[in-house]
């Protein structure tokens, strides 16, 4: 009589329709494969926070080259001449003059690019866990898109004018919530957008490079087996590899970026204004200024953050199923 009634209820329709994408993204997911996008978010926002503690001050310094144009307003011979200007006119804690608006920012910013490159990724491998040359860079480039988008452009944009307002006679920002309260109230919120397109171009190219090498090496280090552990050194060795390759890669992109997010940003009409200005004015070789300050902070900064990442990405596989 049971099995009668097992088969009779074996056979008759669900009143549920079929999930089938439960079985990637809901808590059944074998192996907690669908956890991979918020483990993703978790590890990025600490990788974040840690990273940028460390390589703050090559930002700084990379970012007030970019700002320094030619003619009568330049103030710095290069990058040892204002390190020492700066140290000289604000202490050694004013090459860690806008730290806190790019720590509240980096921690988002890091959490939404590996969230999201986690996500695309494990939508797009194949049944053994890879991904094509084309893939790489697709998930790499929506990671950027949608940081510039959520994260990046408001952030930056506020860390600029902060870097920028301390090149004043007056300096109008008293903190990062003041700061923040005066941009909005004298430019509305569009004030913390700008550059976005600029922004969106330099945060898609970075990451589609950065994680097309990275996941290249991996790839070639690992032989095609997705499981196979990569040591975290050789993990650091291919993350100096990728940063290398993105500063090349998209620094004319980082010039325009940040002279659109600084406090003269109004003399520019828009992002092909404030281009065509720069090669018309200072030359193509304006395009690669702070290129040295920015290569040694991107290097580290990728080295330390895939590492990092990498780390908790291994624990959470453990602990968090």
């Amino acid at each position: 009589m049971d099995r009668v009634r097992n088969d009779a209820t074996a056979s008759r329709p669900s009143v549920f329709p079929r999930r089938p994408w439960m079985m990637s993204l809901g808590a059944a997911a074998a192996g907690g494969e669908g956890n991979k996008g918020l483990k993703g978010i978790v590890a990025g926002g600490i990788t974040g926070g840690i990273e940028i503690c460390i390589t703050f001050p090559t930002e700084f310094v990379k970012t007030q080259l970019q700002l320094d144009e030619k003619g009568g307003k330049r103030q710095y011979d290069g990058i040892v001449d204002c390190v020492k200007k700066t140290v000289r006119g604000h202490g050694v804690f004013g090459l860690y003059r806008g730290l806190s608006v790019l720590l509240y920012g980096s921690i988002p910013k890091s959490a939404v690019r590996f969230g999201a490159f986690e996500e695309f990724k494990k939508r797009s491998v194949d049944a053994k866990g890879n991904l094509t040359a084309g893939q790489r860079l697709l998930c790499g480039l929506g990671a950027g898109v949608a940081e510039a988008i959520f994260a990046v452009t408001p952030m930056e944009t506020v860390k600029v004018k902060f870097i920028n307002d301390q090149r004043s006679a007056k300096p109008q920002f008293k903190g990062f919530f003041h700061g923040v309260r005066t941009i909005i109230k004298n430019e509305g919120i569009r004030g913390t957008y700008q550059g976005l397109t600029a922004t969106i171009m330099k945060q898609g190219s970075n990451q589609a490079i950065r994680f097309y090498v990275m996941e290249t090496c991996k790839d070639w280090y690992r032989g095609g087996d997705s499981k196979k552990s990569v040591p975290k050194l050789v993990v650091g060795a291919f993350g100096a590899v990728a940063g290398a390759a993105s500063v090349f890669g998209n620094t004319p992109i980082d010039v325009v970026k940040t002279r659109m997010q600084g406090l003269e940003a109004s003399k520019y009409k828009n992002t092909m204004d404030c281009f065509t200005q720069i090669w018309k004015n200072e030359g193509p070789r304006a395009f690669y200024k702070g290129t040295i300050p920015r290569m040694s902070r991107v290097c580290l900064d990728v080295a330390i953050t895939f590492m990092i990442y990498d780390s908790f990405m291994e624990l959470f596989s453990k602990v968090w199923k």
